[in-house]
């Protein structure tokens, strides 16, 4: 735990770096797409300044720089093949360098896998002073008492969500406010450790220095849900290609976060077989005839699947767009039912607002807004990402919300864990009792 607190910190310090030099990169690894933006920066925005921690105020950015590749070597959100990632990586970042015109060394990425589990910790200690200063708030987040997250776990994410200071909660900076009992709610996600390390091992091999990692649910709920949806509370659905991400945030903050280990790909391997045509093929008719909702219609239109195989009769088939509905919804069905359970596990129906904003480029099938409110609740939108200074219309749409997300991210993070000097003798106790235990074991 200590090491990752350290390479944490010395990311921020590399990002610190980064914006200070002007331009950062930004690179999205998903299954079926890996996104890089390149920024650049124009200083700090003293008036958006909002938030705790070393790096709060926004930088004014825009983005320079733009390019999408075919996703290779990646499965359900995380690397599966370390060449072929490291190939589509490296073409990306090019392409998105020689269109800023460029060199980026810095990037920070976000992934959907990993096997997300979310906790909530809290913590309170007495105010040695009656004014709370930045080394109280350091003292309270190292009272958190920190779960077991088990072994080849690692923390991604570890934000205060709450601050209460005497009988008052809700506070977002208590610091310089006046009491005599700190409390601290914290929300700590954990991720699969090997996934993790080899996303960062393969962004090595590209010659690129890491600069943040963030899960890429967080990013697209950022970008997706409008202020009043961050603080009233509403979940972000990011359907993918490989996984489908799932965060809850209240009160701007995310206080949980899940995937589901299938996406739109999957949708496309069901039409593959069950059309027995190639997934390239089959890709294609999802995207221009899907849809998820019969009518009357759908059996009068004729979709040409086409093809070159030779065979006359097997290359001039056609199907109703009726019989490829029949084909996609069930996949669509089960993944939204997949997200249901993780949202009712989590506790959705008691936050005061239960909105729900789909996005990711899977989101895009005709008729999948109805269908999720008949599965998730009735209050469900489709979500687009925010606008972004100088993002080619090409990267607005729903397929963008992580990358989007991650570009807020890097510009105004939420304060973390690391971001505070946490007293070293009260980082996890967990840590001492570890190092008994192995005494006693070895020797």
């Amino acid at each position: 735990m200590t090491d990752l607190y350290q390479s944490q910190r010395a990311m921020r310090r590399v990002r610190k770096q980064a914006m200070d030099r002007g331009v950062i990169a930004i690179l999205d690894v998903g299954s079926s797409k890996i996104a890089c933006l390149v920024l650049r920066f124009d200083g700090i925005d003293p008036a958006a300044a909002d938030g705790i921690g070393a790096l709060a105020g926004q930088s004014r950015f825009r983005v320079i720089g733009a390019a999408t590749t075919r996703s290779r070597g990646v499965r359900f959100g995380e690397i599966s093949g370390m060449h072929e990632a490291e190939r589509a990586i490296r073409t990306a970042v090019q392409a998105a360098q020689k269109m800023a015109k460029v060199r980026v060394d810095h990037v920070i990425a976000c992934f959907s896998g990993a096997d997300p589990r979310s906790y909530g910790l809290d913590g309170a200690v007495d105010l040695v002073d009656t004014m709370v200063t930045e080394a109280d708030v350091a003292r309270v987040l190292a009272a958190c008492e920190v779960p077991d997250i088990g072994p080849g776990r690692e923390v991604l994410h570890a934000q205060p969500v709450n601050f209460a200071l005497d009988h008052r909660t809700g506070l977002g900076d208590p610091r310089g406010q006046i009491g005599h009992r700190l409390a601290c709610d914290m929300h700590l996600l954990s991720v699969g450790e090997g996934a993790v390390q080899n996303l960062v091992h393969c962004i090595r091999r590209c010659d690129l220095e890491l600069a943040g990692l963030a899960s890429s649910a967080y990013a697209a709920g950022i970008s997706s849900l409008v202020e009043d949806e961050q603080e009233l509370g509403a979940a972000c659905i990011d359907i993918g290609g490989g996984a489908t991400g799932i965060s809850i945030f209240i009160k701007k903050h995310m206080i949980y976060a899940d995937s589901v280990r299938m996406g739109g790909d999957h949708v496309s391997s069901d039409i593959s077989k069950g059309l027995q045509v190639p997934l390239t093929v089959a890709e294609r008719i999802k995207t221009l005839h899907g849809g998820v909702v019969a009518t009357g219609m759908d059996d009068r239109e004729m979709i040409d699947l086409g093809g070159d195989s030779g065979d006359y009769e097997r290359d001039t088939r056609a199907v109703s767009r009726a019989e490829l509905i029949g084909i996609m919804r069930p996949r669509v069905e089960e993944i939204l039912e997949d997200v249901r359970a993780r949202l009712d596990a989590a506790g959705f129906e008691h936050l005061p607002s239960q909105q729900i904003v789909l996005t990711g480029g899977g989101s895009q099938i005709p008729g999948l807004d109805g269908l999720a409110s008949r599965i998730l609740g009735q209050q469900v939108r489709l979500g687009r990402p925010l606008r972004v200074q100088g993002l080619p219309q090409s990267a607005t749409g729903p397929g963008f919300a992580a990358s989007v997300g991650l570009c807020l991210f890097a510009t105004q993070p939420q304060d973390e864990w690391w971001d505070f000097d946490i007293p070293t003798e009260r980082y996890p106790a967990r840590s001492l009792k570890r190092a008994v235990r192995w005494f006693k074991e070895n020797w």
